[in-house]
């Protein structure tokens, strides 16, 4: 996807739709025991976007999940989890990449919270990280993940 081309979404009723413009700046999976219990899976999947390229249309999102310093937004109908918002990051936007049309192309650069993860729970992602990723990682992952062409 060239940085110009936009993606659409949706949570799982339709109701509640995105666009993101351009690729990524890094794709993650998360295999934190919250993530397990909100995706009822072994982990969940996610596109970090810069917030100027996210738009939201339909219904209005609606916060869930544990409040604090995340914010999960989620489809006000089906309860689709769609997004996060963590104010320690600044503006950026982490959508669930399975919401996003042919998200097959989204595999996971890095993952996070693998002291977590269950035992057979496996990922193609570069990276590997006990807890989340130290913010001073990030600059170095994302020059990274732009130069992979992931």
């Amino acid at each position: 996807m060239s940085e110009q081309e936009s993606t659409n979404g949706t949570c799982r009723c339709g109701q509640v739709r995105l666009k993101v413009k351009g690729r990524p700046m890094m794709t993650m999976a998360c295999h934190c025991t919250g993530c397990q219990r909100m995706t009822a899976s072994a982990f969940s999947l996610s596109s970090l976007y810069p917030l100027e390229a996210f738009e939201v249309s339909g219904l209005e999102p609606v916060i869930g999940g544990l409040h604090g310093d995340l914010r999960h937004f989620f489809c006000p109908h089906c309860m689709s989890w769609m997004f996060t918002r963590f104010d320690g990051m600044g503006p950026f936007v982490n959508i669930r990449s399975a919401l996003l049309d042919d998200f097959g192309g989204f595999r996971p650069f890095i993952e996070s919270y693998t002291s977590e993860k269950l035992p057979w729970a496996e990922t193609p992602a570069r990276h590997s990280y006990p807890q989340f990723p130290p913010m001073e990682d990030f600059p170095s992952l994302m020059a990274e993940f732009a130069q992979s062409g992931n």
